[in-house]
């Protein structure tokens, strides 16, 4: 989940009408996530296809030469994704719309040179099924997480915490090299990235009656599909963590 702050406590609420919904703001609602998905589902095809050219031409790729070789280039690629998210995170109120749709569109193809290596690693069938099941979950769980009348604000922090919870016990099996560690550390992550993507539909959906017709909310269409396309390809890898078949 990237780490955005959040307009609701300084913008102003859309007006509806003596606090009641009208046709024109479930329009306007509809509008703002078909664009936060958009941008999302864009960003995630984005980087299959270049991670896919990447990695053509198997162990004599560039992917295979680049990132298995070893070098100074390959943490490059390996570190950029996670500067560019600090960079839009953190630089949001300072950036415009246009800049922080480049850098999503750019964040998208280095996150594609970076995950190019599981085309080298497992088999074509197995990153079908992992993708196809990803996109089944990620639907239903964002579709809960933006019909659902429950708050679901109280699980933020506890889910926040699992991410932390989940980068130091990955950092730890990197030494312990426990295949019983690394199973519970991918189901554990199927699950956390699962409840994040619920959490942070509903959020993107509640921060429109702040932002509508601001110029914050195109910063926020696009920050919302950020964290969206966040849960969609760390569920994604965990689940090809936990099913994938090695290529042979």
């Amino acid at each position: 989940m990237a780490n955005w702050s959040d307009p609701r406590t300084t913008a102003a609420p859309y007006a509806t009408g003596a606090g009641t919904r009208t046709d024109a703001y479930d329009a306007g609602l509809r509008s703002y996530m078909l664009s936060v998905y958009n941008y999302m589902t864009s960003g995630v095809l984005l980087t299959g296809i270049v991670a896919l050219l990447f990695s053509w031409g198997g162990m004599e790729s560039p992917a295979a030469q680049i990132m298995m070789g070893g070098g100074i280039l390959k943490w490059i690629i390996v570190l950029s994704p996670l500067a560019v998210v600090f960079a839009m995170s953190f630089g949001q109120n300072r950036m415009s719309t246009a800049t922080l749709q480049m850098l999503y569109w750019g964040f998208a193809v280095l996150m594609g040179l970076s995950l190019s290596t599981i085309f080298l690693v497992y088999s074509g069938t197995s990153i079908a099924g992992a993708f196809f099941a990803t996109a089944a979950g990620f639907a239903g769980l964002s579709l809960f997480g933006y019909t659902t009348k429950k708050d679901l604000s109280a699980f933020g922090t506890f889910l926040i915490m699992g991410v932390v919870g989940l980068l130091v016990a990955s950092v730890i099996n990197i030494f312990l090299q426990s295949g019983v560690m690394n199973l519970i550390i991918s189901i554990a992550g199927v699950l956390i990235f699962a409840g994040l993507t619920a959490y942070d539909t509903q959020k993107i959906k509640s921060m429109y009656a702040h932002v509508a017709g601001t110029d914050m909310q195109g910063k926020v269409v696009i920050l919302g599909a950020l964290s969206l396309y966040l849960d969609f390809i760390n569920m994604f890898l965990f689940i090809l963590r936990l099913f994938g078949g090695n290529r042979e």
